[in-house]
């Protein structure tokens, strides 16, 4: 092919789409260049205009379809693609459930892990309206204070009231809040000149409990007739349990400040997650989709295969949710967790649920393994649930060096995954049965997954 790439920029083709990226993307070939585009499923043939050729690969978009596939699902609001909301919309479902299967399989292909099975996805019965926690930007739009999101990889605001994915309560309240701030004339932050007054709306609502939470995100530590604001918030939204004001002084994309002031209400609502129940503050991480949630707790108990005699080390425990819910059946759980206002919280729900048989501690997992292993504790099954990056070479020798018979590992991210996979593998340990993706976020590109390593 040489340096010049087969296409140019502005040129239009006739192209066939084959495959599709792990952010959702078509990819058609023109040849062996490949050309990503977006809304564009496999087998589909489209009129494209490209936008930008580099050397190695270009981008399109569709200027007319010729072809449908059969796993289209015809798309009435453009707007969720673009702000990148919801970037599997256009895809079926349970096309969208086999996506997620195949990233996690495909991947273990090129690393020649082919012997590991993965099972269907685990999916939602109503793939909507499903996150517990919205966080909106708050944008002036022709002088208007606006809520909405921004178009995907740009700063150009889209004033939205549906967003598809979240709990249509949550969607109300925030409508019913810019309604509020509107009437008081409340100025919309200005990021260009990082002026203003409201920066974000968060809403959290509990799945069971219905309790509402709202956090105004202010770049100013003062909102105007603030006491007049939260009476008319109170009066329009009974449910809303809690109003707190985050303070946000720092030209950041970092949506939350680290100060909160209570304006009204409780500092914390609460949620249960497999009859458990769980303290949630406005910084605290909690899963985002309750029912899926539960689903995937439960393959990671199904997993560990837990008799009430053995002995558990939860190595990002967090706020104590999967802790909590392995306690049961569990002799003894140890959470470690680097957040010291996350430990904090799993204490205080322990507590709140009369969970006796756990020990959280602050800290990094691999120095706390290494404290408890001289401590001559052995446990019986690790569990880890890391972020996207996965897990630190440090922390997998750590988990090896104790031994467990199972370590059973909770993935956000197919790629790390199988990463980590090969130095367990390396190190003594099988996989004997099939890696089981959870949906917690349809009609977006994300999988999580439960996998379960066991000692040779």
């Amino acid at each position: 092919m040489g340096s010049k790439s087969p296409v140019s920029k502005n040129e239009e083709l006739t192209v066939t789409i084959e495959d599709l990226t792990y952010q959702g993307m078509g990819v058609a070939k023109v040849d062996h260049y490949p050309l990503f585009i977006e809304n564009a499923l496999p087998t589909e043939k489209v009129k494209v205009h490209v936008l930008k050729a580099s050397k190695n690969y270009g981008f399109a978009k569709v200027i007319e379809r010729l072809s449908t596939s059969d796993q289209r699902v015809e798309v009435t609001e453009n707007h969720y693609l673009q702000t990148g909301i919801a970037p599997l919309q256009h895809l079926n479902y349970a096309a969208q459930l086999e996506f997620k299967r195949n990233q996690i399989s495909e991947l273990l292909n090129k690393v020649h892990l082919k012997n590991v099975e993965v099972a269907p996805t685990i999916g939602m019965d109503e793939p909507y309206h499903y996150r517990n926690k919205a966080q909106v930007p708050v944008r002036a739009v022709n002088g208007k204070l606006e809520t909405g999101f921004f178009k995907k990889n740009s700063h150009t605001f889209v004033p939205l009231e549906d967003f598809l994915i979240q709990d249509k309560r949550i969607d109300e309240v925030i409508k019913e809040v810019r309604d509020v701030l509107r009437k008081f004339n409340i100025e919309a932050y200005d990021e260009r000149k990082h002026s203003g007054v409201i920066r974000h709306i968060m809403v959290r609502r509990g799945y069971y409990t219905h309790e509402v939470m709202v956090v105004l995100v202010t770049r100013s530590k003062r909102i105007p007739m603030q006491d007049q604001i939260v009476e008319a918030i109170q009066t329009k939204c009974p449910d809303v349990c809690s109003i707190i004001q985050n303070v946000n002084q720092v030209s950041t994309n970092v949506i939350l400040g680290k100060q909160d002031k209570l304006l009204a209400g409780k500092k914390q609502i609460k949620d249960q997650l497999n009859g458990i129940t769980f303290n949630i503050s406005p910084q605290s991480f909690y899963q985002v989709n309750p029912s899926q949630t539960e689903k995937l707790y439960q393959t990671v108990v199904k997993g560990a295969n837990l008799t009430g005699k053995e002995t558990v080390i939860d190595a990002y425990c967090g706020i104590g949710t999967i802790s909590l819910t392995l306690a049961a059946k569990a002799a003894k759980v140890y959470g470690v967790e680097i957040v010291p206002e996350a430990i904090i919280d799993a204490k205080l729900n322990a507590a709140a649920n009369g969970i006796e048989n756990t020990q959280f501690e602050t800290g990094m997992a691999e120095e706390w393994m290494q404290k408890w292993e001289e401590q001559g504790i052995k446990p019986d099954v690790i569990v880890v649930d890391p972020p996207r990056k996965g897990l630190a070479e440090s922390l997998i020798e750590s988990a090896v060096k104790m031994n467990p018979d199972k370590i059973v590992y909770v993935s956000c991210n197919p790629a790390t995954l199988v990463r980590d996979l090969q130095l367990f593998l390396g190190k003594g340990y099988t996989i004997e049965q099939p890696i089981q993706p959870v949906d917690q976020f349809p009609q977006t590109v994300h999988v999580e997954s439960v996998t379960v390593l066991s000692r040779r």
